[in-house]
């Protein structure tokens, strides 16, 4: 039986495996197996013509330039994915910022005892774990990012605009601020 493209040869099969599998010991590549297959490397480099290599290197320029596209997009679907995650965070926590007022203002006034104590302790331990962090306190100075004055007053007492009164506690989740600190503020007194 003759296929037409030539004599007829048996297939040759070539075992490239590195561990021989009759005696499971590692195989070693001799000396002429490495030249014969560093001269058939360096042989089909040169194989291509002028025309097939610049085509090469056009489809190894389109195919880096899609790799480079691919990682740029991963890259943007991870942040945005912890984007949409700091959010909707951001929004629960923004929910219950009431709520905790109300616990702080139960506190203030001796109101929570019993079960309702480990209730609060805990909803406060939740809302911490999920990186929310009361700021505001009684002499900080007054930065208008952060702070929403609703009470103004000169002192003598301060050498600079002053938080003298915390009236609710502000709130922020990392950088981000989820309720600024509304407080009284005192400035130095002028001469006039």
């Amino acid at each position: 039986m003759s296929s037409g493209n030539g004599a007829e040869e048996a297939p040759v099969i070539r075992d490239n495996r590195k561990i021989d599998p009759e005696t499971g010991e590692a195989r070693h590549k001799d000396a002429e197996q490495e030249i014969a297959e560093d001269d058939a490397a360096k042989a089909g480099s040169q194989i291509l013509s002028g025309a097939e290599a610049d085509l090469l290197l056009e489809r190894t320029a389109d195919l880096q330039r899609l790799q480079a596209e691919y990682t740029n997009y991963r890259r943007r679907v991870e942040r945005d994915r912890v984007a949409v995650k700091e959010q909707a965070v951001a929004g629960v926590l923004t929910e219950l910022l009431p709520v905790l007022d109300d616990i702080g203002r139960a506190r203030d006034h001796g109101e929570l005892t019993g079960g309702f104590a480990k209730v609060a302790e805990s909803l406060e331990s939740a809302a911490t774990k999920l990186g929310l962090e009361p700021y505001g306190q009684k002499g900080d100075p007054f930065d208008p990012t952060i702070h929403e004055a609703l009470m103004h007053s000169y002192s003598s007492e301060v050498t600079e605009p002053t938080c003298i009164e915390v009236l609710q506690p502000g709130y922020r989740m990392g950088e981000r601020i989820l309720r600024p600190a509304r407080v009284a503020v005192a400035e130095p007194e002028t001469e006039e």
